[in-house]
């Protein structure tokens, strides 16, 4: 079974970008599990309030939850938020079709995020640090493993984590600010304020956080890897959340609910 293609585009008007020419004849990306044409409200539903940057094929869908009157009353509670650039591939949507995990081939993702950001995460390492969906969590557990690599490879191509360089990077003895620091460091030699980095890291039960300890995420369908992450990210007690949403008909995926989950330590 073939899962991926090789698609070659071309076109007449070269003053357009591809970027261009995808708004003039594509469609709004909807996911594939809603079974419907994309409509004009999907342009301003399927998008988070604080959009800035293109470059994703689908929404950050936990942002979605997230209003103006919400980051609101969160201000008053005094619980401050950051932004990264996430750069969403299609492969958020790919199921796990394989017997056994090892032989899933994890999507990879392009991220980008500053270096006061870094710091801020330094600076409250001893509080609740909560990403908002999963592709935001598995971003952040990547600087970490970015800063591993950083303490021994100074070398400024070594922006990239794959699926499971870091079960195989367990064993090291670097804290989490160590690692974040080392990452500072690195921009700092190279001159960078921002960081664009790719990973493909997968995270499974078995797998060891360094930096979340809160989740705000929707509900996944099956043999999904986000159900994977969650999974490891509570523990067993996935299948009593899963099975109270599904007695009471909450909402999943894209446009469904959302829910608050706390690492189990």
């Amino acid at each position: 079974m073939v899962d991926s293609f090789i698609v070659e585009l071309s076109w007449n008007d070269l003053s357009l970008s591809f970027a261009e020419v995808l708004h003039i004849f594509g469609a709004i990306p909807l996911p594939p599990y809603i079974k419907r044409e994309a409509e004009i409200i999907d342009a301003e539903r399927y998008q988070t309030v604080y959009a800035h940057h293109e470059g994703s094929v689908a929404a950050p869908t936990a942002g979605l939850h997230f209003t103006e009157t919400v980051f609101k009353k969160l201000k008053e509670k005094n619980i401050q938020k950051d932004f990264i650039t996430l750069h969403v591939g299609a492969g958020t949507f790919k199921p796990v079709k394989t017997e056994v995990i090892k032989d899933h081939e994890m999507h990879a993702e392009f991220f980008t995020i500053s270096k006061p950001l870094i710091q801020n995460l330094i600076d409250h390492l001893d509080k609740n640090i909560i990403a908002v969906g999963t592709t935001s969590l598995r971003t952040l557990e990547s600087l970490y493993w970015l800063g591993v690599k950083k303490s021994t490879d100074h070398r400024p191509q070594t922006t990239e984590i794959t699926q499971w360089e870091v079960y195989d990077s367990i064993g090291k003895n670097i804290s989490t600010k160590e690692a974040l620091e080392n990452l500072i460091k690195w921009m700092t030699a190279n001159d960078l304020d921002n960081l664009t980095a790719k990973t493909q890291i997968i995270i499974a039960p078995g797998y060891q956080f360094k930096i979340v300890n809160g989740l705000i995420t929707n509900f996944h369908q099956p043999q999904s890897t986000l159900l994977l992450l969650v999974a490891a990210f509570i523990g067993e007690n996935w299948k009593e959340v899963y099975t109270h949403a599904l007695e009471n008909n909450f909402r999943f995926l894209s446009y469904g609910d959302g829910c608050l989950l706390w690492r189990n330590f």
